[in-house]
């Protein structure tokens, strides 16, 4: 199967999102006046939120909605690495490191896997809960004095996932469905097309990495690997440790990453399932809620683009 992504990403003018509060600063020394300490700290605190609110419109508004086509033929381009498509774990066999529970009640006192996002600081991370667009900003090149600010949105039909071990996840909680953003490594100037297997999946299945739960995931083979319009779609077996049996249970995933104009980092959106739910009818929604995926520049504003701080969470 093969999948073609019709989109349209329309980006306004530099300023274009900036709330203009101009009609109100003639007023603002007279009417701070009037109003006790209280309501003056109140005014500033809606005028804050509702430029938050404004933004965040903003940005959706410049994301176009996805319309997805099934087309039967092969696949673009294969890029399978190994024999069979199968690809080495040895690399990261080594750590022994206990991995995230599921559960908000099992985070206690784990550590967070190492997605690599940065939150732009004055951006928030929403979900709609009506059509399931889940819209932030984050930043690339973070560790950087140059950081770079990038749009990144898709559309779910589950849940932002809550917790401080969290960064940008959906996910059913009695399944195990979901998807998850997570960075590459820097690209070293190589087109996304050029890239190795082994690139994307030395982040994504590293010990410290979402899928290792409680432990490296196993029988790790890349079944196909090609090109839809601007994305590199990578689509991947593999096993995990149960949480609650220790037993290997079989996942299918897909992969959609991209690396935005201007930058040399992978946005990456994974999307998983069990083997046995993957047969019964996730692989369509998994395939839909990967087919939504963009990450694009963010428009130019007076914001200062810097990195929120590192305790942010969606809770």
């Amino acid at each position: 199967m093969k999948i073609t992504i019709l989109s349209a990403i329309l980006l306004h003018g530099a300023n274009a999102f900036t709330p203009n509060f101009a009609p109100n600063c003639a007023n603002s020394r007279t009417t701070s006046i009037f109003l006790s300490p209280e309501d003056t700290n109140n005014h500033v605190k809606d005028a804050a939120a509702l430029a938050k609110i404004n933004r965040r419109n903003f940005l959706a508004s410049i994301v176009a909605g996805t319309s997805l086509s099934i087309l039967t033929g092969s696949p673009l381009k294969s890029l399978a690495d190994g024999p069979d498509g199968t690809f080495s774990v040895d690399d990261f066999l080594k750590s022994g490191q206990v991995a995230m529970p599921m559960g908000v009640s099992g985070q206690a006192g784990k550590s967070r896997p190492e997605t690599g996002i940065v939150f732009r600081d004055g951006s928030e991370l929403s979900r709609d809960t009506k059509s399931g667009n889940v819209l932030t900003e984050i930043l690339l090149n973070a560790k950087t004095d140059d950081p770079i600010a990038i749009v990144t949105t898709f559309s779910s039909p589950w849940p932002l996932a809550k917790g401080t071990v969290y960064d940008i996840e959906c996910r059913d909680s009695n399944t195990g469905d979901g998807v998850f953003l997570s960075l590459s490594e820097k690209a070293g100037g190589k087109a996304i097309d050029d890239l190795p297997n082994s690139f994307f999946l030395d982040k994504l299945f590293s010990p410290t990495g979402r899928f290792s739960f409680y432990g490296p995931p196993t029988d790790i083979k890349v079944k196909k690997s090609y090109m839809e319009e601007n994305n590199r779609i990578i689509e991947i077996g593999f096993s995990i440790l149960s949480q609650s049996t220790g037993t290997e249970i079989p996942r299918n995933a897909i992969v959609a990453a991209t690396i935005p104009d201007g930058t040399d980092e992978a946005v990456m959106l994974v999307g998983s399932s069990t083997t046995t739910r993957w047969k019964k009818g996730s692989e369509a929604t998994v395939r839909k809620t990967v087919a939504s995926f963009r990450a694009i520049p963010a428009p130019k504003s007076s914001m200062k683009i810097r990195a929120k701080s590192p305790q942010y969470s969606y809770m």
